[in-house]
């Protein structure tokens, strides 16, 4: 049965941990590893960005299409994202230390907080070059958009069929996957747009698809903006409801009460949890099968792999959900 203790959900490698009970009762462990091939997925994906963007704007000067050059330039922020992406990776794969005992994994959200300041960067580029067009149309070859509207299709639906796989267990590269789709959706627009102008010269078109764009652009900052951001601030991760694991865990047989509790995102694919144990008054050792009990249902039901127990015989403060005013008031006094 997998324990939430052995789990481990470093963005190189998952182990499937099976803990076997010996005939002394302590526990050994049995890891699977599985080969971890996101390094050499999210590289490949790097050459691909690069090759892209460079073909869009050589078209899009060429072709005179402002779209064409927003969409190279959002490939270009795509392709900084991924080569971010897999430092954090790299990075992400040292172990804890004594300065770092949680280990490097919040590296990740670093990288998307800088990812974010580029995104609203390019965005500011597209937004003043379609403006820009508004006042100042120019016919657009719209047979050159399509050629290369379909090299960027091309390009990002491959680098998102490359990084699918590991985007199943990985935060981090599930990022880059999602830029990558999002980056095939803007090739497509980008491609309609030609073929409309092959039939009808709307040119303002072309730089109204760019201010699209921006939107969507944005739309993704904010969203990675506010999840950097609330496990940055340790806050309590969006998919957890604390009253709903306190009520849980009171039902285990054994518990006579939790409070003080914790939930936090370590990095944005492991959480940590923490609260305080009320049980009746025995040896320490008593609480073991319990303690095992309770960090296996906490991995199972809510997916709490980082969890830290402490059994008490009284509750804290009010015993409530959130003691710890409570504490500091009593330990004040």
């Amino acid at each position: 049965m997998k324990s939430p203790n052995d789990f481990n959900h470093g963005h190189d490698s998952r182990k499937a941990v099976e803990h076997v009970q010996n005939s002394t009762g302590t526990c050994s462990h049995q890891h699977m590893d599985v080969k971890d091939t996101s390094g050499s997925r999210l590289l490949m994906t790097l050459a691909l960005n690069l090759i892209i963007p460079i073909a869009q704007v050589i078209g899009g000067v060429y072709a005179h299409s402002m779209a064409l050059i927003s969409d190279a330039t959002h490939n270009f922020s795509d392709f900084v994202a991924v080569l971010l992406a897999y430092i954090a990776h790299r990075i992400g794969k040292k172990g804890a230390s004594f300065q770092n005992t949680f280990g490097y994994k919040r590296a990740e959200i670093l990288a998307a907080a800088m990812n974010v300041a580029i995104l609203i960067g390019a965005s500011a580029f597209i937004l003043y070059g379609a403006v820009d067009r508004f006042y100042h149309p120019q016919a657009v070859l719209g047979k050159v958009v399509i050629l290369l509207a379909g090299v960027g299709i091309l390009g990002n639906g491959l680098s998102a069929l490359l990084l699918h796989r590991d985007s199943k267990h990985s935060l981090n590269v599930r990022g880059a996957f999602l830029h990558m789709v999002g980056d095939l959706l803007t090739s497509v627009m980008v491609l309609i747009n030609g073929v409309v102008l092959i039939f009808r010269p709307w040119y303002w078109l072309d730089p109204l698809l760019s201010i699209l764009i921006v939107l969507f652009i944005l739309k993704n900052c904010w969203s990675i903006l506010k999840s950097a951001g609330g496990i940055l601030m340790n806050a309590t991760p969006k998919d957890l409801n604390i009253e709903e694991i306190k009520v849980f865990l009171e039902q285990i047989p054994g518990v006579c009460g939790v409070h003080y509790l914790h939930a936090w995102n370590i990095s944005a694919s492991s959480i940590g949890f923490s609260c305080h144990v009320e049980v009746l008054d025995q040896w320490v050792s008593k609480t073991e099968k319990l303690g095992e009990r309770i960090r296996h249902e906490l991995f199972r039901r809510f997916d709490i792999d980082h969890p830290v127990l402490q059994f008490e015989t009284g509750s804290c403060g009010n015993g409530g959900v959130l003691c710890e005013i409570s504490c500091g008031d009593a330990m004040n006094d």
